[in-house]
């Protein structure tokens, strides 16, 4: 009963930036799908379209998940360059490794449409993604924190 709990806080507090995200996410969802459907239609290879797709998607996630979903407010910061890569490891985590997986097992072993399969696997990776995202990729710093940790820095270097 506590874990349903505090999927039910969880979900409260974060419940704006997760409709946001969502939001995001659906716009990624179709630049990937389509830049997917569009590419096996001119005859790639399917897994091949998918990584395209997802390189694709994942520039448009970090933009707007920089700028839309999870801001930094005036005393954070953050490390755009950390940011990128981190959200590409954690979309490449669930977006290429675990996606193709299950691409591969669902198209190949179950005879699920090529076209289709893609669409069953959102329902996996898309809360895989906020979690990874919010908690890591997009992780930001107070300020103070990071002009403290500098001084130190600082005066340890001068010993």
């Amino acid at each position: 009963m506590k874990a349903k709990g505090y999927i039910v806080k969880f979900l409260e507090q974060h419940m704006d930036q997760f409709i946001k995200f969502g939001l995001v996410g659906v716009s990624n969802t179709l630049i990937s799908y389509v830049t997917y459907a569009v590419l096996v239609y001119f005859g790639v290879q399917y897994v091949f379209a998918n990584v395209i797709a997802f390189v694709i998607s994942v520039l448009n996630s970090f933009y707007w998940n920089n700028k839309f979903v999870f801001k930094k407010e005036k005393d954070e910061t953050r490390s755009v360059f950390r940011s990128l890569l981190k959200t590409f490891i954690s979309y490449a985590s669930t977006g290429l490794i675990l996606a193709n997986f299950l691409l591969l097992i669902l198209v190949e072993k179950f005879k699920i449409s090529k076209y289709l399969a893609p669409v069953f696997i959102l329902v996996v990776t898309i809360p895989l993604n906020f979690l990874l995202n919010k908690f890591w990729a997009f992780k930001t710093q107070r300020k103070r924190l990071v002009e403290e940790n500098e001084e130190n820095k600082c005066s340890d270097c001068m010993l």
